[in-house]
């Protein structure tokens, strides 16, 4: 383990611990305006996280795909390696709302910026109340301008393994007659699951041709995606095995 990567590891966490605090107060203040209004004040921070984490850590990244973002709203389904990807997004995709778990939200600060952000808080332990809270808050939150950000395999996977994929994601893209986007990316490799530590490198996010959902099944729309996300992380991942 190098010494430079503690220490740049180190400087980003204290970065993070001065800006966040004072930040969540301003994300409370714009509680009078737009939600759309509310995330694109509250979303700069994001932004200045990844400024950090190049300037600071030497991760950066490049988008394969890009101009697979349709116009218009839709559900991504997404891998789910690091932290890093709840930042980035923000900076690639349009204005979006995540599926969390709602004790996200109880989080000092961080949860406080989180709640302003218009996301679709749930209790996973609701069984079917929760399914249909999901489906009617993912419709609304797509009505309302935004894409919706699910990661299928529910929880952030090392490099190299994958996860049991869901079909909530695809369900959600069905009830509201939206497209699902396939996105794949190598973040563990830099930044793993619940690590501190962040190793400089480039990041490659992968984005792949939008899916039509009308008259599928939530099951199979979810195979095509997990298939194609699988196929594309061993494609990107040659040389960092």
């Amino acid at each position: 383990m190098s010494a430079g990567i503690v220490l740049r590891s180190c400087l980003f966490a204290a970065f993070q611990l001065v800006l966040t605090p004072p930040y969540a107060i301003v994300a409370l203040l714009t509680f009078p305006f737009s939600a759309l209004t509310r995330y694109r004040i509250i979303s700069l921070w994001a932004r200045v996280m990844m400024l950090a984490l190049e300037h600071i850590c030497g991760i950066r990244f490049r988008v394969i795909g890009a101009a697979n973002i349709p116009a218009r709203p839709c559900v991504v389904l997404s891998k789910h390696q690091s932290a890093w990807e709840t930042f980035a997004f923000q900076v690639i995709f349009p204005p979006q709302v995540y599926v969390i778990k709602r004790e996200l939200l109880w989080i000092p600060f961080f949860g406080w910026g989180l709640a302003m952000c218009s996301p679709i808080a749930i209790n996973r332990g609701a069984g079917p109340r929760a399914a249909r809270q999901m489906l009617s808050q993912g419709k609304d939150r797509i009505a309302r301008g935004f894409c919706v950000i699910v990661y299928p395999e529910g929880t952030r996977v090392a490099p190299g393994t994958r996860g049991k994929y869901q079909s909530s994601g695809s369900a959600i893209a069905i009830h509201a007659g939206v497209p699902v986007l396939p996105v794949a990316h190598n973040a563990g490799r830099c930044w793993r699951r619940n690590a501190f530590l962040k190793h400089p490198g480039t990041i490659t996010v992968s984005i792949g041709a939008p899916l039509d959902s009308s008259g599928r099944k939530a099951d199979a729309l979810t195979r095509e995606v997990e298939s194609w996300v699988e196929a594309e992380m061993q494609r990107i991942d040659v040389g960092h095995a």
